[in-house]
């Protein structure tokens, strides 16, 4: 078993979960805040969420670049573009819908968008995390002896 195979896995793990609680119960949540608490509250929930979220998102862009370079193939290449194309969807959907809610822009809509555009990330991370658990017991099948 390769340790950037396995640290590439935990990240992506976490990641996926992560983004399950935030679709689920987070962003479905901010419908339940006054305007005024939520403005106030959004603020807080992104520099938190920021504190956990970009040092998983820059350390998985990181193994999966590692891996990439290390064992050009197939499966490495498209999870880096997966890899990618997350950064994309964050910095062009979720990015300025949390710049409309933290300025007070359209509350409710931008709750609604936030939650509709929000499932682009999560099937791809969700995808990105079964294409690596699959691809990792597939070329390590000792685990499946345990």
């Amino acid at each position: 078993m390769h340790l950037l195979e396995l640290l590439r896995l935990l990240v992506d793990f976490g990641l996926c979960v992560l983004i399950w609680m935030v679709q689920l119960i987070v962003y479905p949540g901010f419908r339940h805040y006054p305007e005024a608490r939520l403005i106030y509250w959004h603020s807080k929930y992104t520099t938190f969420i920021t504190i956990i979220v970009a040092p998983l998102m820059i350390a998985q862009l990181c193994l999966h670049a590692l891996q990439m370079i290390e064992d050009n193939n197939w499966f490495t290449l498209v999870s880096f573009i997966l890899v990618l194309l997350v950064w994309v969807l964050t910095f062009a959907q979720a990015v300025p819908i949390h710049k409309n809610l933290t300025e007070g822009t359209d509350i409710p809509e931008s709750v609604e968008r936030l939650i509709r555009t929000n499932w682009n990330r999560t099937l791809v991370w969700t995808f990105l995390f079964g294409w690596g658990f699959y691809y990792f017991i597939a070329s390590n099948p000792f685990i499946l002896h345990l």
